[in-house]
């Protein structure tokens, strides 16, 4: 146990109930008077931090911790009124309840107890390590000496700080917000500091699924929609890109180079440009229609709309999204076909295997072993593509049968309209939270499988 611990500090990797157990009186007190083991042991230095820390939180608590915890639990009670001033002749607005502040600060709060609580556990671990530096009759570190360690051995501590500080503050506090905010009733009705809201346990997730409902008769179409174009999309750019790169690199391919170049070329132009250009060459006086009146396939004021047909709309959106999405893994799979070790072939070349049998045994599992992940990433990046579908065809064709939906719209780009164009911001949060379970599960379900984690170390011919 002792070898566990070189140089002990308040941050040590000793667990917190061993030191509990193992550390005596001092290490228990410790955990009511912060660094009250560093005192007996005279590092003044620590105790001083620890005890500060602690006075810290509690004059935080008592003037503001507590009354953000209980406005946290009814989200404001007094609503602002407008009220008329007779002897200024105008109207005034006193100062009213903010639910989003309330929340957001109760929030704030609670991080700041638990940060609280760490800087509690580590006291009681300092206090057990310095005793195990005591029993190996080792010196005790000096405040100057723990702080001349973070410039040396504990270098990865003192750079560590500042991005764990920012992930706290500018990713973790609003993302437990967000998710709190799908257990109220902020929406448009409800905009503080006017109308306040409150909580409302799961009576959003249970609109969402209930049957009969709006909200459901919107969830589960675009839901499946959702799938069904991350499916396609990710298939038919992986499968038309791999077999580009096979084609352009077997060895009876000549101007490598140049077909490479050609089809790369896509990627030099910004992907917005390109699908607002396709949106412009479809439209019902685009480019493509024009062309067809010339060749007499349409009449001279005819025209056809590509994307006003729900299903002519989709077909279109996979097509488009194949010319922007194919040259990425024409790269990809080149730089892996550069890389298959030449003696594999040679050997297949010898047992008699023809082009068919070594494509699928040889050439088709290495690509799939190497590109598994980016294969998973691009199947939930496309989950949430978001600007396929917002730039090429907003969403529409629009559907009374849909809550603020469009027949084409995925469940980010549902998302987005109704928490920035209709302010149903719990909805909104609601369709982010299953949006997370779904490809959190997705992924972790599709790559735990996969050859790529089971074979993690070598590719097994």
């Amino acid at each position: 146990m002792n070898n566990k611990l070189k140089k002990p500090g308040p941050l040590s990797s000793l667990f917190f109930f061993e030191a509990l157990r193992e550390g005596g009186a001092q290490a228990r007190l410790s955990l009511l008077i912060f660094g009250y083991g560093s005192l007996m042991k005279k590092q003044l230095g620590r105790f001083v931090l620890f005890i500060a820390a602690e006075v810290g939180y509690i004059a935080y608590m008592a003037a503001n911790g507590v009354k953000s915890l209980q406005n946290m639990s009814s989200l404001g009670v007094v609503e602002q009124t407008e009220v008329y001033n007779a002897a200024k002749g105008i109207y005034e607005y006193p100062h009213g309840d903010n639910s989003m502040l309330f929340l957001l600060y109760g929030v704030v709060t609670i991080m700041v107890t638990l940060v609280f609580l760490c800087v509690m556990m580590a006291s009681a671990r300092c206090s057990y390590s310095s005793d195990l530096l005591i029993k190996e009759g080792k010196k005790l570190p000096t405040l100057r000496e723990d702080i001349r360690s973070l410039l040396d051995g504990n270098l990865h501590k003192l750079f560590l700080t500042w991005p764990v500080f920012g992930v706290l503050m500018f990713t973790i506090i609003p993302l437990i917000f967000m998710i709190l905010i799908a257990f109220t009733s902020f929406d448009r009705n409800h905009q503080p500091p006017g109308n306040l809201f409150e909580w409302v346990g799961m009576s959003n997730f249970s609109a969402m699924f209930s049957s009969g409902g709006s909200l459901a008769q919107t969830f589960w179409p675009i839901l499946s929609w959702t799938l069904i174009w991350a499916v396609f999309a990710t298939s038919t750019n992986y499968i038309l890109g791999m077999l580009l790169a096979i084609v352009i690199n077997r060895k009876g391919t000549r101007f490598k180079s140049f077909w490479r170049f050609t089809f790369v070329l896509s990627i030099a132009m910004p992907a917005f440009v390109s699908l607002l250009t396709m949106r412009t060459i479809f439209s019902s006086n685009g480019a493509f229609n024009i062309l067809l009146r010339n060749v007499g396939l349409l009449a001279e004021t005819g025209s056809f709309d590509y994307f006003g047909d729900p299903l002519v709309a989709k077909i279109m959106i996979v097509l488009v999204n194949i010319w922007i999405g194919v040259p990425f893994t024409l790269l990809t799979t080149t730089g892996i076909l550069k890389n298959i070790p030449a003696e594999l072939y040679e050997a297949a070349q010898v047992d008699g295997s023809g082009p068919a049998h070594t494509f699928f045994k040889i050439t088709l599992p290495y690509i799939i072993f190497i590109t598994t992940p980016y294969l998973i990433t691009t199947f939930v990046g496309n989950i949430n593509n978001f600007n396929v579908i917002f730039l090429l065809t907003g969403g529409g064709p629009e559907s009374l049968e849909y809550y603020h939906a469009g027949k084409t719209d995925l469940l980010v780009t549902w998302l987005y309209k109704l928490t920035i164009q209709h302010k149903d911001y719990n909805l909104g949060s609601v369709i982010s939270i299953l949006v997370f379970i779904l490809m959190a599960t997705t992924s972790l379900l599709a790559y735990r499988f996969t050859g790529a984690y089971k074979n993690e170390e070598e590719f097994k011919k």
